[in-house]
């Protein structure tokens, strides 16, 4: 009689999925290290673990199960033995009317069901799913069991206890960072309510909720990560400010922690800056072509000041990174004063800023304006000292980039006037002003035609024709079930052309500033935005999302009575 694994064999060979060169070549490989055939087809790499569990589970005739399409309650773990459940790779996964679902690597192991039964003392209902997630579920499951289980074990103790690696707290602080960072987050949020814990992660610029430890894990969770912050443990009244360097198995990543007190306990946020973050063009940013040219036209200019404009989270760094990288040459002298320096970038000198020992951005301005260089970035104009001092280093030569926190380009002429900059020395630095957005993307793996609203076609004065080729996602693995996987970039250039300058120079409002700047070849956001999803590449319901991060008279209904899409693209 034929064993599971043979059937899963003959299956894969009946599909085409394997032959018999595949088979001879896992054979030797199981043999060297002591795998059954089916295991070393996997570890060749011939086939993926999932793909033998599908076939498994068709075979078996038993219900498959994703375990990254779900949400799992890791509380269930008290619910079923460690020992059983590692023993038998069984996990609870959810309860409803009293039947309990188990997922397992092998349903068809009588023994193993009988154990599991006998543990839960209920009824329940096996499904099939994939060994290896299954085994990472059942550890982390029950590493925040244990967090939970011994919160005040951990808060009696000594605080310097708390980091030895074999503690549950630890274990369980480190699970919640390296999750964070495997799904691709930008923050960890711990938000203390009266009877419940919530965790959650930003990503692609959206909170969403994920599963954690209990209520009674909290004082122990926020006890650990300040150790690892070298925070004031005593200290729980007032906020705290920290960093620390996390390795991780893709590399390390480094961790600015911020803790408040909130009435429910101390609310912590983990922000997660990857050191090994590859830079990108900027046409894989997103900026469409056109503009491109035109910022690269503003970069090869000798002197003279370029800014990026957004709030926090927009991508205003990236986009100065990737200008530098395009600028570093052995031919140029690049400096750059940053709170904090995210990418180390080869040959560029970085300084951060430091202002427990004087060492602010105006004041670092003025020392690296004495080492010579060609290139100066300044993280940020947050002043009036930092802003004139930047305009007068690109007035005498320099080419200075920096970034300012307006809703649009255009708004960036009204900021540096509050900074107390004349007319005359505003057309004389400033070249141009790129504004962004980020916006999320359309997961390819899951994307299908979309079919918005009439409403909301008439909020962005669309037609159904314009929504032809329109797409949203439906929620995947891949995605989490969000439908929307990684961001994508939304722009318009400012250039101060002559018509631009004469409107500055009689100190026009914004609102004039736009319209000659659009009269001059500018294109909103907004009208990048549409053509964006006009691609595929993000949604309106996205770009409405984000609606009231455009500028004052860049809401979609202020196109409403323009012409259709596919008009306004063309022209």
């Amino acid at each position: 009689m034929l064993d599971a694994g043979e059937f899963v064999i003959r299956d894969l060979l009946d599909r085409g999925r394997v032959s018999e060169e595949d088979l001879a070549g896992a054979r030797r490989h199981g043999a060297e290290h002591g795998l059954g055939l089916v295991d070393a087809l996997i570890a060749t790499g011939v086939v993926d673990s999932r793909e033998v569990a599908i076939t498994r589970a068709a075979i078996c005739e038993s219900p498959f199960v994703d375990l990254e399409a779900y949400d799992v309650d890791l509380s269930l773990a008290e619910r079923l033995p460690r020992t059983v459940a590692e023993r038998h790779a069984a996990f609870p996964l959810f309860s409803i009317e009293g039947v309990t679902t188990i997922a397992m690597a092998d349903p068809l192991d009588l023994r193993a069901v009988d154990a599991v039964r006998q543990a839960i003392r209920g009824e329940t209902a096996m499904v099939l799913a994939d060994a290896e997630p299954l085994r990472a579920l059942i550890a982390r499951a029950y590493r925040m069991a244990g967090a939970s289980r011994d919160r005040g074990a951990a808060t009696a103790r000594d605080p310097g206890d708390l980091t030895t690696g074999e503690e549950p707290i630890v274990a369980a602080v480190n699970d919640l960072i390296a999750r964070a960072i495997e799904e691709g987050a930008s923050d960890v949020h711990l938000n203390p309510d009266e009877h419940e814990l919530h965790v959650r992660h930003r990503i692609d610029g959206v909170l969403q909720s994920r599963q954690g430890p209990g209520a009674a894990a909290h004082a122990g969770l926020v006890q650990r990560i300040k150790v690892m912050a070298n925070l004031d443990l005593t200290q729980t009244r007032r906020p705290q400010d920290g960093k620390f360097r996390f390795d991780h198995e893709t590399g390390p990543v480094d961790v600015r922690v911020s803790v408040i007190p909130t009435v429910c306990g101390e609310n912590v946020v983990m922000r997660l800056l990857r050191r090994g973050a590859s830079l990108k063009d900027f046409n894989e940013l997103g900026m469409p072509p056109g503009l491109v040219q035109r910022f690269e036209d503003l970069l090869a200019l000798p002197h003279g000041m370029a800014l990026v404009t957004g709030p926090t989270g927009s991508g205003k760094t990236t986009t100065l990174y990737t200008a530098l990288a395009r600028l570093n040459t052995p031919d140029r002298n690049i400096m750059t004063i940053e709170d904090p320096v995210e990418i180390r970038l080869p040959m560029v000198r970085q300084t951060q800023v430091n202002p427990e020992v004087g060492l602010t951005f105006a004041g670092a301005l003025r020392s690296i304006l004495r080492q010579d260089p060609d290139v100066v970035l300044v993280g940020e104009i947050r002043d009036q000292e930092t802003a004139q001092i930047a305009v007068q280093a690109a007035l005498t030569g320099h080419l200075v980039l920096s970034t300012l926190h307006t809703n649009d380009a255009v708004g960036a002429v009204a900021r540096l006037r509050d900074f107390g900059l004349p007319p005359f020395a505003l057309n004389s630095a400033l070249l141009g002003v790129v504004a962004q957005r980020l916006v999320r993307r359309v997961c390819p793996d899951c994307a299908v035609p979309d079919e918005p609203t009439e409403a909301t076609l008439r909020a962005f004065g669309l037609t159904r024709q314009d929504a032809a080729l329109l797409r949203r996602g439906e929620g995947c693995p891949r995605c989490l079930g969000a439908g929307y996987r990684g961001r994508v970039g939304v722009y318009e250039l400012f250039r101060l052309t002559p018509a631009v300058q004469s409107a500055i120079e009689a100190g026009a409002p914004a609102l004039e500033l736009a319209r000659a700047a659009r009269a001059d070849g500018m294109r909103p956001m907004l009208d990048d935005g549409l053509e964006k999803a006009r691609l595929g590449l993000t949604t309106l319901e996205e770009l409405w999302r984000v609606r009231t991060e455009f500028g004052a008279d860049e809401s979609p209904a202020a196109h409403a009575t323009e012409p259709p899409l596919e008009r306004r693209l063309s022209a």
